[in-house]
């Protein structure tokens, strides 16, 4: 997704434009990993430095509902990341617990998924394989 495509779906839901969201949203759309919301604070606090935690996270939990942010969760705490398509294109990632960054996977596992029982329908899934990606593992062997 592209921030005026993320822009633009914030107006057809009627949303306010503000330059804190688009700012918020510039954020994520710069890194291809998933953020905290404490990473996007420090990211935007420079630019608003009177912007409250709160105001961010209300944002960042609309986003999310609108689909303009996906969601995950790594070690306890909940990151963020520029939806990768506007039209909802079914996906999933492979994602590295040390630096976030993530990457699309070709498939998907529910295409293989034949136990479920024949009385349960499924309205959902989702499928996130984590790991280190080569740069951190690099660097941590680097350390050794």
């Amino acid at each position: 997704m592209k921030v005026e495509e993320a822009l633009q779906i914030l107006k057809e839901k009627g949303y306010k434009y503000t330059g804190k969201r688009e700012k918020l949203i510039r954020i994520c759309a710069a890194e291809k990993r998933y953020l905290s919301a404490k990473d996007i604070m420090e990211r935007i606090k420079d630019d608003y430095p009177n912007l409250s935690f709160d105001t961010v996270y209300r944002n960042i939990s609309t986003f999310v509902e609108l689909g303009i942010l996906e969601e995950t969760e790594l070690d306890g705490e909940g990151k963020y990341r520029l939806a990768c398509s506007v039209d909802g294109h079914h996906h999933h990632h492979v994602i590295c617990t040390e630096c976030g960054k993530t990457s699309s996977l070709p498939g998907c596992p529910m295409n293989i998924m034949s136990a479920l029982p024949p009385d349960f329908e499924v309205t959902g899934h989702k499928f996130e394989v984590y790991g280190t990606c080569s740069d951190c593992s690099q660097a941590a062997s680097a350390h050794s």
